[in-house]
Protein backbone atom coordinates (compact mmCIF):
# COMPACT_ATOMS: atom_id res chain seq x y z
CA UNK A 1 0.00 0.00 0.00
CA UNK A 2 3.10 2.24 -0.23
CA UNK A 3 4.78 4.33 2.23
CA UNK A 4 2.90 5.64 5.29
CA UNK A 5 2.53 8.87 7.03
CA UNK A 6 1.06 7.61 10.07
CA UNK A 7 1.41 4.11 11.73
CA UNK A 8 -0.54 3.44 14.49
CA UNK A 9 0.02 -0.35 16.15
CA UNK A 10 -0.94 -2.14 19.33
CA UNK A 11 -2.80 0.78 20.88
CA UNK A 12 -4.32 0.39 24.17
CA UNK A 13 -6.41 2.93 26.07
CA UNK A 14 -8.25 2.35 29.29
CA UNK A 15 -10.34 3.95 31.39
CA UNK A 16 -12.24 3.23 35.11
CA UNK A 17 -14.30 0.17 34.28
CA UNK A 18 -13.43 0.29 30.85
CA UNK A 19 -11.24 -1.02 27.87
CA UNK A 20 -11.64 1.82 25.14
CA UNK A 21 -9.06 0.81 22.96
CA UNK A 22 -7.86 -2.49 22.73
CA UNK A 23 -4.89 -3.34 20.66
CA UNK A 24 -6.23 -0.85 17.75
CA UNK A 25 -4.66 0.15 14.74
CA UNK A 26 -4.30 2.42 11.50
CA UNK A 27 -2.13 3.14 8.73
CA UNK A 28 -2.81 6.30 6.32
CA UNK A 29 -1.04 6.79 3.21
CA UNK A 30 0.00 10.77 2.66
CA UNK A 31 -2.22 12.29 0.08
CA UNK A 32 -5.32 9.67 0.95
CA UNK A 33 -8.81 10.11 2.25
CA UNK A 34 -8.23 7.40 5.48
CA UNK A 35 -12.29 6.49 6.84
CA UNK A 36 -12.66 5.58 10.33
CA UNK A 37 -15.94 3.76 11.18
CA UNK A 38 -17.66 1.96 13.86
CA UNK A 39 -20.58 2.35 16.08
CA UNK A 40 -20.60 5.13 18.51
CA UNK A 41 -18.39 3.78 21.96
CA UNK A 42 -16.13 1.25 19.09
CA UNK A 43 -13.13 4.02 20.34
CA UNK A 44 -12.53 6.07 16.70
CA UNK A 45 -12.46 9.63 18.71
CA UNK A 46 -10.77 7.57 21.75
CA UNK A 47 -7.83 6.53 19.25
CA UNK A 48 -7.50 10.16 17.32
CA UNK A 49 -7.44 11.63 20.89
CA UNK A 50 -4.25 9.36 21.71
CA UNK A 51 -3.02 10.91 18.94
CA UNK A 52 -3.80 14.34 19.32
CA UNK A 53 -2.35 14.62 22.35
CA UNK A 54 -5.30 14.55 24.60
CA UNK A 55 -5.16 11.23 25.51
CA UNK A 56 -2.08 9.51 26.79
CA UNK A 57 -2.07 6.09 25.55
CA UNK A 58 -1.23 2.58 27.70
CA UNK A 59 0.40 0.97 25.12
CA UNK A 60 1.39 0.74 21.93
CA UNK A 61 3.31 2.46 18.73
CA UNK A 62 2.38 6.01 17.22
CA UNK A 63 4.82 6.93 14.20
CA UNK A 64 4.64 10.22 12.25
CA UNK A 65 6.68 9.90 9.03
CA UNK A 66 8.67 7.23 9.91
CA UNK A 67 9.74 8.37 14.17
CA UNK A 68 8.40 7.47 16.82
CA UNK A 69 5.79 10.41 18.75
CA UNK A 70 3.82 10.91 21.78
CA UNK A 71 2.91 14.49 21.93
CA UNK A 72 2.35 15.74 25.40
CA UNK A 73 -0.77 18.14 24.21
CA UNK A 74 -2.74 19.36 21.44
CA UNK A 75 0.02 22.27 21.01
CA UNK A 76 2.67 20.03 20.60
CA UNK A 77 0.51 18.00 17.92
CA UNK A 78 -0.56 20.72 15.90
CA UNK A 79 2.99 22.12 16.24
CA UNK A 80 4.54 19.09 14.42
CA UNK A 81 1.70 19.19 11.74
CA UNK A 82 -0.76 17.17 13.19
CA UNK A 83 -4.31 18.51 13.05
CA UNK A 84 -7.70 17.46 14.46
CA UNK A 85 -11.55 19.32 13.63
CA UNK A 86 -13.33 17.92 16.48
CA UNK A 87 -17.00 16.72 16.28
CA UNK A 88 -18.27 19.15 19.50
CA UNK A 89 -17.03 22.23 18.09
CA UNK A 90 -14.92 24.01 20.84
CA UNK A 91 -14.38 27.68 19.97
CA UNK A 92 -14.50 31.30 21.95
CA UNK A 93 -17.98 32.28 20.46
CA UNK A 94 -17.86 35.65 22.13
CA UNK A 95 -14.98 36.29 20.04
CA UNK A 96 -14.30 37.15 16.28
CA UNK A 97 -13.35 34.50 13.53
CA UNK A 98 -10.22 35.53 12.81
CA UNK A 99 -9.32 35.75 16.88
CA UNK A 100 -10.42 32.18 17.15
CA UNK A 101 -8.58 31.01 14.32
CA UNK A 102 -5.35 32.38 15.75
CA UNK A 103 -5.91 31.65 19.71
CA UNK A 104 -2.47 30.62 21.19
CA UNK A 105 -0.26 31.89 18.00
CA UNK A 106 -1.28 36.11 17.71
CA UNK A 107 0.81 37.15 14.95
CA UNK A 108 3.04 40.03 16.96
CA UNK A 109 4.39 43.49 15.99
CA UNK A 110 7.43 45.45 18.25
CA UNK A 111 7.51 42.47 20.08
CA UNK A 112 4.41 42.01 21.89
CA UNK A 113 1.67 43.64 20.13
CA UNK A 114 -1.13 41.65 17.90
CA UNK A 115 -0.45 42.78 14.75
CA UNK A 116 -4.04 43.01 13.88
CA UNK A 117 -3.95 43.69 10.04
CA UNK A 118 -1.90 40.18 9.79
CA UNK A 119 -4.41 38.45 11.59
CA UNK A 120 -7.15 39.78 9.58
CA UNK A 121 -5.29 39.54 6.32
CA UNK A 122 -4.11 36.10 6.92
CA UNK A 123 -8.10 34.82 7.53
CA UNK A 124 -8.98 36.36 4.47
CA UNK A 125 -6.56 34.56 2.64
CA UNK A 126 -6.64 31.18 4.01
CA UNK A 127 -11.03 31.58 4.02
CA UNK A 128 -10.27 32.69 -0.36
CA UNK A 129 -7.93 29.82 -0.61
CA UNK A 130 -10.94 27.61 0.54
CA UNK A 131 -13.83 30.00 -1.06
CA UNK A 132 -14.98 30.14 2.29
CA UNK A 133 -17.29 32.78 2.71
CA UNK A 134 -17.08 34.44 6.25
CA UNK A 135 -16.25 37.88 7.36
CA UNK A 136 -13.28 37.53 9.93
CA UNK A 137 -14.30 40.23 11.79
CA UNK A 138 -17.86 38.77 12.12
CA UNK A 139 -18.67 37.22 16.36
CA UNK A 140 -18.47 33.27 16.05
CA UNK A 141 -21.45 33.88 18.35
CA UNK A 142 -23.45 34.95 14.83
CA UNK A 143 -22.26 32.23 12.86
CA UNK A 144 -24.71 29.49 11.71
CA UNK A 145 -23.66 26.33 12.98
CA UNK A 146 -22.56 24.74 9.28
CA UNK A 147 -20.11 28.24 9.16
CA UNK A 148 -19.33 27.82 12.48
CA UNK A 149 -17.76 24.18 11.07
CA UNK A 150 -16.11 26.05 8.65
CA UNK A 151 -14.20 28.10 10.44
CA UNK A 152 -12.76 25.09 12.54
CA UNK A 153 -11.82 23.33 9.22
CA UNK A 154 -10.12 26.59 7.72
CA UNK A 155 -8.63 26.94 11.29
CA UNK A 156 -6.88 23.23 11.39
CA UNK A 157 -5.81 23.87 7.43
CA UNK A 158 -4.11 27.12 8.89
CA UNK A 159 -1.59 25.00 10.91
CA UNK A 160 -0.23 23.45 7.35
CA UNK A 161 -0.88 20.76 8.85
CA UNK A 162 0.10 16.91 6.69
CA UNK A 163 -2.03 14.88 9.33
CA UNK A 164 -6.09 16.25 9.55
CA UNK A 165 -8.17 14.91 11.95
CA UNK A 166 -12.21 15.01 10.45
CA UNK A 167 -14.27 14.09 13.18
CA UNK A 168 -17.79 14.33 11.80
CA UNK A 169 -17.07 16.99 9.88
CA UNK A 170 -20.12 17.42 7.78
CA UNK A 171 -22.77 16.68 10.40
CA UNK A 172 -24.48 20.24 10.55
CA UNK A 173 -23.69 20.79 6.63
CA UNK A 174 -26.15 21.05 3.78
CA UNK A 175 -25.61 18.76 0.44
CA UNK A 176 -24.46 22.23 -0.96
CA UNK A 177 -21.86 22.91 1.74
CA UNK A 178 -20.99 18.93 2.20
CA UNK A 179 -19.72 19.13 -2.15
CA UNK A 180 -17.69 22.33 -1.06
CA UNK A 181 -16.01 20.41 1.97
CA UNK A 182 -14.78 17.67 -0.38
CA UNK A 183 -13.24 20.19 -3.13
CA UNK A 184 -11.39 21.37 0.39
CA UNK A 185 -10.36 17.99 0.70
CA UNK A 186 -9.73 17.22 -3.17
CA UNK A 187 -7.24 20.43 -1.96
CA UNK A 188 -5.46 18.86 0.81
CA UNK A 189 -4.76 15.61 -0.67
CA UNK A 190 -3.42 17.36 -3.84
CA UNK A 191 -1.29 18.98 -1.27
CA UNK A 192 -0.10 15.82 -0.20
CA UNK A 193 -1.74 15.74 3.19
CA UNK A 194 -3.24 12.66 4.77
CA UNK A 195 -6.73 12.98 6.09
CA UNK A 196 -8.21 10.82 8.37
CA UNK A 197 -12.15 10.93 8.16
CA UNK A 198 -14.48 9.63 11.35
CA UNK A 199 -18.30 9.71 9.71
CA UNK A 200 -21.36 7.61 10.24
CA UNK A 201 -22.56 8.36 6.43
CA UNK A 202 -21.94 5.24 4.27
CA UNK A 203 -22.59 7.57 1.16
CA UNK A 204 -20.18 9.92 1.85
CA UNK A 205 -17.51 7.46 3.11
CA UNK A 206 -17.48 5.55 0.00
CA UNK A 207 -17.29 8.79 -2.37
CA UNK A 208 -14.39 10.42 -0.75
CA UNK A 209 -12.30 7.80 0.74
CA UNK A 210 -9.75 5.84 -0.61
CA UNK A 211 -9.22 3.46 2.10
CA UNK A 212 -11.43 2.53 5.33
CA UNK A 213 -10.43 1.22 8.79
CA UNK A 214 -13.27 -0.38 10.41
CA UNK A 215 -13.56 -0.42 14.60
CA UNK A 216 -15.64 -2.29 17.03
CA UNK A 217 -15.58 -2.57 20.62
CA UNK A 218 -12.04 -0.79 20.43
CA UNK A 219 -10.68 -3.77 18.53
CA UNK A 220 -9.85 -3.18 14.75
CA UNK A 221 -11.66 -5.06 12.29
CA UNK A 222 -10.57 -4.60 8.91
CA UNK A 223 -8.79 -1.87 6.64
CA UNK A 224 -9.93 -1.99 2.97
CA UNK A 225 -10.06 0.11 -0.55
CA UNK A 226 -12.93 1.73 -0.50
CA UNK A 227 -13.27 0.85 -3.96
CA UNK A 228 -13.56 -2.82 -2.71
CA UNK A 229 -16.30 -2.04 -0.11
CA UNK A 230 -20.22 -1.92 -0.18
CA UNK A 231 -22.35 0.12 2.62
CA UNK A 232 -23.89 -3.50 3.51
CA UNK A 233 -20.22 -4.94 3.73
CA UNK A 234 -18.96 -1.76 5.99
CA UNK A 235 -22.50 -2.13 7.84
CA UNK A 236 -21.79 -5.90 8.96
CA UNK A 237 -17.59 -4.94 9.65
CA UNK A 238 -19.60 -2.29 12.17
CA UNK A 239 -22.06 -4.50 14.15
CA UNK A 240 -20.80 -7.70 13.37
CA UNK A 241 -24.23 -8.71 11.86
CA UNK A 242 -26.47 -8.02 8.63
CA UNK A 243 -28.52 -5.22 9.00
CA UNK A 244 -30.90 -5.64 6.22
CA UNK A 245 -33.27 -2.77 6.95
CA UNK A 246 -32.11 0.54 7.82
CA UNK A 247 -35.53 1.47 8.68
CA UNK A 248 -37.99 -0.30 11.49
CA UNK A 249 -41.29 -1.47 9.78
CA UNK A 250 -43.75 1.76 10.66
CA UNK A 251 -46.21 0.50 12.92
CA UNK A 252 -47.99 3.74 14.00
CA UNK A 253 -51.68 4.69 13.20
CA UNK A 254 -52.31 8.66 12.88
CA UNK A 255 -55.42 9.37 14.84
CA UNK A 256 -57.14 12.57 16.05
CA UNK A 257 -55.43 16.00 15.99
CA UNK A 258 -53.40 16.27 19.41
CA UNK A 259 -51.59 19.92 18.13
CA UNK A 260 -52.35 22.91 16.01
CA UNK A 261 -50.28 25.49 15.48
CA UNK A 262 -51.54 28.42 13.89
CA UNK A 263 -49.85 31.43 12.15
CA UNK A 264 -46.81 31.88 14.63
CA UNK A 265 -44.31 34.22 13.96
CA UNK A 266 -41.30 34.83 15.99
CA UNK A 267 -40.64 38.68 17.69
CA UNK A 268 -36.72 38.69 16.87
CA UNK A 269 -34.06 37.42 14.19
CA UNK A 270 -34.16 35.27 12.40
CA UNK A 271 -37.96 35.30 11.93
CA UNK A 272 -40.63 32.15 11.48
CA UNK A 273 -43.49 33.94 9.57
CA UNK A 274 -47.04 32.35 10.00
CA UNK A 275 -46.81 28.83 10.60
CA UNK A 276 -49.49 26.62 10.63
CA UNK A 277 -49.50 22.87 11.14
CA UNK A 278 -51.04 20.27 12.82
CA UNK A 279 -49.98 17.17 14.16
CA UNK A 280 -52.00 14.02 14.85
CA UNK A 281 -51.56 11.41 18.37
CA UNK A 282 -49.70 8.67 17.06
CA UNK A 283 -47.58 10.97 13.66
CA UNK A 284 -44.67 11.01 13.03
CA UNK A 285 -44.29 14.84 11.26
CA UNK A 286 -40.82 14.86 9.44
CA UNK A 287 -39.47 18.66 9.09
CA UNK A 288 -36.96 19.39 6.21
CA UNK A 289 -35.67 22.42 4.64
CA UNK A 290 -32.11 24.00 3.82
CA UNK A 291 -29.52 25.74 6.13
CA UNK A 292 -31.13 28.77 7.24
CA UNK A 293 -34.73 27.69 6.33
CA UNK A 294 -35.81 28.10 10.48
CA UNK A 295 -36.50 24.67 10.83
CA UNK A 296 -35.02 24.75 14.89
CA UNK A 297 -36.61 28.41 15.26
CA UNK A 298 -40.21 26.76 14.76
CA UNK A 299 -39.84 24.12 17.04
CA UNK A 300 -37.78 26.85 19.75
CA UNK A 301 -40.75 29.02 19.42
CA UNK A 302 -43.10 26.51 20.42
CA UNK A 303 -41.03 25.21 22.85
CA UNK A 304 -41.22 28.63 24.27
CA UNK A 305 -37.61 29.36 24.50
CA UNK A 306 -38.00 31.70 21.44
CA UNK A 307 -40.28 34.78 22.16
CA UNK A 308 -43.33 34.83 20.20
CA UNK A 309 -44.98 37.68 18.05
CA UNK A 310 -48.11 36.45 17.76
CA UNK A 311 -50.39 33.11 16.83
CA UNK A 312 -51.52 30.20 18.95
CA UNK A 313 -50.58 26.68 20.19
CA UNK A 314 -52.76 24.15 21.08
CA UNK A 315 -52.72 20.95 22.48
CA UNK A 316 -55.45 18.61 23.19
CA UNK A 317 -58.03 21.50 22.04
CA UNK A 318 -56.62 23.75 24.61
CA UNK A 319 -54.83 26.36 23.71
CA UNK A 320 -51.38 26.57 25.40
CA UNK A 321 -48.52 29.44 26.36
CA UNK A 322 -45.63 28.06 26.30
CA UNK A 323 -43.53 30.94 27.94
CA UNK A 324 -40.28 29.60 28.83
CA UNK A 325 -39.23 25.70 28.93
CA UNK A 326 -40.73 25.34 32.02
CA UNK A 327 -43.87 25.94 31.10
CA UNK A 328 -43.40 23.60 27.79
CA UNK A 329 -41.93 20.67 30.16
CA UNK A 330 -45.19 21.02 32.47
CA UNK A 331 -47.43 21.27 29.66
CA UNK A 332 -46.31 18.07 28.20
CA UNK A 333 -43.78 19.14 25.33
CA UNK A 334 -40.23 18.03 25.29
CA UNK A 335 -37.31 18.96 23.11
CA UNK A 336 -34.44 17.23 22.24
CA UNK A 337 -32.07 19.98 20.49
CA UNK A 338 -29.61 20.26 17.52
CA UNK A 339 -26.06 20.97 19.63
CA UNK A 340 -25.68 18.37 21.81
CA UNK A 341 -22.71 19.94 23.77
CA UNK A 342 -23.91 23.88 23.73
CA UNK A 343 -27.82 22.97 24.78
CA UNK A 344 -27.99 19.29 25.36
CA UNK A 345 -26.19 18.26 27.99
CA UNK A 346 -24.21 19.07 31.34
CA UNK A 347 -20.57 17.74 30.32
CA UNK A 348 -19.17 17.94 33.86
CA UNK A 349 -21.29 16.48 35.55
CA UNK A 350 -22.96 12.44 35.63
CA UNK A 351 -25.53 10.29 34.03
CA UNK A 352 -27.94 10.43 36.39
CA UNK A 353 -27.58 14.32 36.70
CA UNK A 354 -28.39 14.44 33.08
CA UNK A 355 -31.21 11.32 32.72
CA UNK A 356 -33.49 13.05 35.74
CA UNK A 357 -32.89 17.38 35.67
CA UNK A 358 -35.87 17.81 32.74
CA UNK A 359 -38.09 15.85 35.44
CA UNK A 360 -36.71 16.38 38.86
CA UNK A 361 -39.86 17.97 40.25
CA UNK A 362 -41.28 14.25 40.13
CA UNK A 363 -38.52 12.84 42.54
CA UNK A 364 -39.07 15.64 45.37
CA UNK A 365 -41.29 15.20 48.17
CA UNK A 366 -43.50 17.48 49.87
CA UNK A 367 -40.50 18.78 51.78
CA UNK A 368 -38.21 19.15 48.72
CA UNK A 369 -35.75 16.02 49.75
CA UNK A 370 -35.06 13.91 46.66
CA UNK A 371 -35.86 10.08 46.35
CA UNK A 372 -32.96 8.29 45.51
CA UNK A 373 -34.24 4.74 44.38
CA UNK A 374 -36.47 6.15 42.48
CA UNK A 375 -33.54 8.36 40.67
CA UNK A 376 -31.08 5.09 40.51
CA UNK A 377 -34.07 3.37 38.83
CA UNK A 378 -34.91 6.11 36.21
CA UNK A 379 -31.16 6.53 35.56
CA UNK A 380 -30.91 2.54 34.78
CA UNK A 381 -34.27 2.70 33.02
CA UNK A 382 -32.21 5.32 30.61
CA UNK A 383 -29.27 3.34 30.52
CA UNK A 384 -30.94 0.10 29.63
CA UNK A 385 -33.28 1.10 27.36
CA UNK A 386 -31.27 3.44 25.45
CA UNK A 387 -28.23 0.79 25.49
CA UNK A 388 -26.13 3.96 26.79
CA UNK A 389 -22.14 2.54 26.72
CA UNK A 390 -21.08 3.47 30.10
CA UNK A 391 -19.17 2.32 33.37
CA UNK A 392 -22.27 3.20 35.14
CA UNK A 393 -24.62 5.84 36.20
CA UNK A 394 -21.89 8.09 38.00
CA UNK A 395 -19.68 8.26 34.89
CA UNK A 396 -19.49 12.15 33.90
CA UNK A 397 -21.48 12.21 30.80
CA UNK A 398 -18.81 14.03 28.70
CA UNK A 399 -17.27 11.50 28.81
CA UNK A 400 -19.22 9.39 26.52
CA UNK A 401 -19.11 9.00 22.78
CA UNK A 402 -20.97 11.68 21.20
CA UNK A 403 -24.04 9.10 20.05
CA UNK A 404 -24.60 7.71 23.52
CA UNK A 405 -24.47 10.79 25.02
CA UNK A 406 -27.89 11.55 22.69
CA UNK A 407 -29.12 8.22 23.57
CA UNK A 408 -28.92 9.61 27.50
CA UNK A 409 -30.47 12.96 26.53
CA UNK A 410 -33.27 11.05 24.52
CA UNK A 411 -33.72 9.21 27.56
CA UNK A 412 -34.64 12.11 29.98
CA UNK A 413 -36.74 13.54 27.62
CA UNK A 414 -38.65 10.21 27.63
CA UNK A 415 -38.54 10.24 31.81
CA UNK A 416 -40.69 13.33 31.30
CA UNK A 417 -43.35 10.90 29.46
CA UNK A 418 -44.40 13.87 26.74
CA UNK A 419 -47.63 14.30 24.94
CA UNK A 420 -45.17 16.22 22.07
CA UNK A 421 -41.94 14.97 21.80
CA UNK A 422 -39.87 17.55 19.61
CA UNK A 423 -36.21 16.20 17.92
CA UNK A 424 -33.90 18.36 16.14
CA UNK A 425 -31.11 15.72 14.25
CA UNK A 426 -31.52 13.14 16.51
CA UNK A 427 -29.60 11.05 14.86
CA UNK A 428 -26.99 13.60 13.75
CA UNK A 429 -23.20 11.79 14.27
CA UNK A 430 -24.72 8.62 15.18
CA UNK A 431 -23.80 5.01 13.58
CA UNK A 432 -26.51 3.14 11.71
CA UNK A 433 -27.23 0.68 14.57
CA UNK A 434 -27.84 3.01 17.39
CA UNK A 435 -29.83 5.28 14.33
CA UNK A 436 -32.01 1.83 14.45
CA UNK A 437 -32.43 2.11 18.17
CA UNK A 438 -33.74 5.67 17.76
CA UNK A 439 -36.29 4.91 14.90
CA UNK A 440 -37.75 2.26 16.95
CA UNK A 441 -38.02 4.53 19.62
CA UNK A 442 -39.71 7.23 18.19
CA UNK A 443 -42.32 4.48 16.28
CA UNK A 444 -43.13 2.91 19.92
CA UNK A 445 -43.74 6.31 20.95
CA UNK A 446 -45.90 7.02 18.09
CA UNK A 447 -48.04 4.05 18.63
CA UNK A 448 -48.45 4.90 22.51
CA UNK A 449 -50.52 8.01 20.79
CA UNK A 450 -47.79 10.51 21.33
CA UNK A 451 -46.73 13.27 18.93
CA UNK A 452 -43.70 13.19 17.18
CA UNK A 453 -41.72 16.06 15.20
CA UNK A 454 -38.51 14.86 13.47
CA UNK A 455 -36.39 17.64 12.17
CA UNK A 456 -33.38 15.87 9.85
CA UNK A 457 -30.72 17.17 6.82
CA UNK A 458 -31.11 13.46 6.15
CA UNK A 459 -33.26 13.38 3.87
CA UNK A 460 -33.45 9.42 3.49
CA UNK A 461 -34.52 9.43 7.44
CA UNK A 462 -37.40 11.78 6.78
CA UNK A 463 -38.93 9.41 3.96
CA UNK A 464 -37.60 6.08 6.07
CA UNK A 465 -39.37 7.01 9.56
CA UNK A 466 -41.96 10.34 9.04
CA UNK A 467 -45.99 9.83 7.70
CA UNK A 468 -45.81 13.51 6.77
CA UNK A 469 -43.26 16.08 5.83
CA UNK A 470 -43.54 19.87 6.66
CA UNK A 471 -40.70 21.77 4.24
CA UNK A 472 -39.69 25.36 5.75
CA UNK A 473 -38.50 27.91 3.09
CA UNK A 474 -36.72 30.55 4.79
CA UNK A 475 -38.99 30.90 7.96
CA UNK A 476 -42.79 30.27 5.98
CA UNK A 477 -44.20 26.69 5.62
CA UNK A 478 -43.75 25.99 1.98
CA UNK A 479 -45.96 22.66 2.08
CA UNK A 480 -46.63 19.76 3.99
CA UNK A 481 -46.74 16.36 1.74
CA UNK A 482 -47.55 12.95 2.49
CA UNK A 483 -44.23 10.79 2.75
CA UNK A 484 -45.70 7.68 0.84
CA UNK A 485 -46.30 10.00 -1.86
CA UNK A 486 -43.63 12.32 -2.40
CA UNK A 487 -40.06 12.22 -3.83
CA UNK A 488 -36.74 14.36 -2.70
CA UNK A 489 -37.33 16.44 -5.61
CA UNK A 490 -40.47 17.86 -4.52
CA UNK A 491 -39.10 18.46 -1.19
CA UNK A 492 -35.93 20.41 -2.34
CA UNK A 493 -38.51 22.35 -4.87
CA UNK A 494 -40.72 22.97 -1.87
CA UNK A 495 -37.92 23.98 0.25
CA UNK A 496 -36.04 26.74 -2.35
CA UNK A 497 -39.59 28.27 -2.66
CA UNK A 498 -39.19 31.57 -0.43
CA UNK A 499 -35.69 32.17 -1.31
Amino acid sequence: MGNYILEMTGIVKEFPGVKALDNAQLFLRPGTVHALMGENGAGKSTLMKCLFGIYKKDAGSIKVNGEEVEYEDPKQALDHGVSMVHQELNQVRQTRVADNIWLGRFPVKNGFIVDEHKMISETQKIFDDLAINVDPKEKVANLSVSQAQMVEIAKAVSYNAKIVVMDEPTSSLTEKEVEHLFRIINHLKEQGVGIIYISHKMEEILKISDDVTIMRDGKWIATERAEDLTTDKIIKLMVGRDLTNRFPPKTNQPGETILSVENLSTKFLPKVDNASFELKKGEILGIAGLMGSRRTELVETIFGIRTREGGSITLNGKEVQNKSAIDSINNGFALLTEERRQTGIFAGLSIRFNSIIANIKSYANQVGALNEGKMKTDTKWVIDSMRVKTPGEGTKIGSLSGGNQQKVILGRWLLTDPEILMLDEPTRGIDVGAKYEIYQLIIDLANKGKGVIVISSEMPELLGISDRILVMSNGKVAGIVNTAQTNQEEILALAAKYI
